[in-house]
């Protein structure tokens, strides 16, 4: 009977676990969500709120991070504020900037604390004929396909958005399609805060747009083998050149003065690695 009693507690322990992270990732996910809801009508408020207020919080975007939590308000609040909306905080009439996010891969770490989130973006924008005259960006509609490599941190029992990675990965103005992008479709930031006073903290080297077609790397190992994927084979070269012609694989490395205490430590869910042991992020 004693057995008995040891192995079911054992068995409610594992469920309890197991509960844990399925509502944690449940969480993870409407977290990124709600975002993307905010994010298509210039709730810029809304977003910035959303990010913890950590000195470890960054953006990492077309080439820059924005770090901290006055980095994360200057990209929004200035940057994507100020050229969409004119200010305010909410939609202008006749501005279209729609954001679908799906295919989306969480992972929350045994501590409960700390969260990985891949997840595709499908981005619809642009302005009706009736504001062309109005709007700054004239009479336009294009497309935008970009993946994200998101970390998330639980603080007082609430999940926020904590290290924001996001790849633009190919524009198309909507009458001529991508094949006629134009290379840098997006230019790249040159200048860092304060210099620019709506600048990035930082430049950095990885920067990638259509036609560049690299893989943003993966925070998990295969679900199959268990191995992380060739660095080369994230590569992109000319076609029938070898990779080492290409540009350098993109990486998913820490900016300067950030580190993971638990990095080279591996942990399990359901038999299978859900991190790679280099991006574990507590001891």
């Amino acid at each position: 009977m004693g057995s008995e009693l040891a192995e079911l507690k054992e068995q409610v322990s594992l469920l309890r676990k197991e509960l844990s992270r399925v509502s944690d990732e449940a969480e993870v996910r409407k977290v990124h969500f709600k975002y993307g809801y905010y994010l298509d009508k210039c709730l810029y408020n809304e977003v910035v709120d959303m990010y913890a207020d950590h000195p470890d919080t960054y953006v990492e975007f077309l080439g820059s991070r924005y770090r901290g939590k006055e980095g994360v308000k200057r990209l929004y609040n200035g940057r994507f504020q100020q050229a969409f909306v004119n200010g305010r905080n909410g939609p202008v009439r006749g501005f279209l900037l729609d954001h679908i996010m799906m295919q989306d891969i969480v992972d929350v770490d045994p501590s409960g604390t700390h969260a990985w989130c891949r997840m595709r973006a499908l981005m619809q924008a642009g302005t009706h004929m009736s504001v062309r005259e109005t709007h700054p960006r004239g009479h336009v509609q294009w497309w935008e396909g970009g993946l994200y490599e998101n970390e998330y941190i639980k603080e007082n029992g609430v999940w926020k958005l904590f290290r924001y990675r996001y790849f633009p990965f190919w524009h198309a103005e909507y009458e001529k399609g991508w094949s006629l992008t134009k290379e840098n479709y997006v230019p790249w930031p040159t200048k860092t805060y304060p210099e620019d006073p709506l600048g990035p903290d930082e430049i950095i080297e990885q920067k990638m747009l259509w036609p560049d077609t690299r893989v943003v790397p993966f925070h998990y190992p295969h679900p199959v083998t268990g191995k992380p994927t060739a660095a080369d084979d994230l590569r992109a070269p000319h076609y029938g050149k070898d990779a080492s012609t290409a540009e350098a694989p993109l990486t998913l490395a820490l900016p300067e003065g950030q580190s993971r205490p638990g990095a080279g430590k591996a942990w399990e869910s359901e038999g299978s690695v859900r991190v790679l042991p280099d991006l574990v992020q507590n001891p």
